[in-house]
């Protein structure tokens, strides 16, 4: 089954002061950080939405994140919309995902959720593999990210989200086909949206 992994980075981070894709943690920016966990994570290809800045991932061919020497397949889209909030970069993504048919589903995270890693992506993808028509990761009973989505779903996703609340809403509505992928041994769920919130200050 293939499953796709889709990278939400269009934001501006108005509070943080800068696009956070261009922010670098531990000598990496948060874009290719994103990018080398669905990598890993057996998520192909991997699509980035992209907007407040237009950024270039790093190649990955014979790094780490990069298995067998292969070079990964890297979706850039543009969301020229992406001041609107969060909803439409997910509709971006997905919107870009229909043109191959090949993609039975997708696992979303976001790019400034460092904490988000392989891990938690490939086990979401794996309960898409079993079945499922969308889940999400929990902590502790916590809904977040990542999030799931099987290709049955993705028209109405795209059509009900709204504003900065990206697939929160849509899942809310439709428990009765969420699977929840409890994460919480993985560590804490940490987003980064001001200086403070980086780790070690960038």
């Amino acid at each position: 089954m293939k499953v796709a992994g889709l990278v939400l980075a269009a934001g501006g981070g108005s509070r943080l002061g800068r696009p956070k894709a261009e922010v670098v943690v531990g000598g990496r920016r948060l874009v290719d950080l994103a990018i080398g966990s669905c990598v890993r994570a057996g998520l192909s290809p991997v699509v980035v939405v992209l907007g407040a800045a237009w950024v270039i991932p790093m190649p990955l061919v014979d790094s780490p994140d990069t298995p067998d020497n292969d070079a990964p397949e890297v979706w850039l889209v543009e969301n020229s919309d992406w001041a609107t909030g969060m909803a439409s970069s997910l509709r971006a993504g997905l919107a870009a995902m229909e043109s191959d048919a090949g993609i039975e589903a997708v696992v979303v995270t976001l790019v400034d959720t460092f904490s988000v890693g392989e891990e938690h992506l490939a086990r979401v993808g794996s309960v898409l593999r079993d079945g499922a028509t969308a889940a999400v990761a929990a902590y502790r009973g916590e809904a977040r990210t990542p999030v799931g989505l099987a290709r049955e779903v993705w028209s109405d996703v795209a059509r009900t989200v709204v504003g900065d609340e990206g697939a929160r809403g849509w899942l809310r509505a439709h428990p009765q086909l969420v699977t929840e992928v409890e994460c919480a041994d993985l560590g804490p769920w940490i987003d980064i949206d001001t200086r403070e919130d980086l780790p070690g200050r960038s």
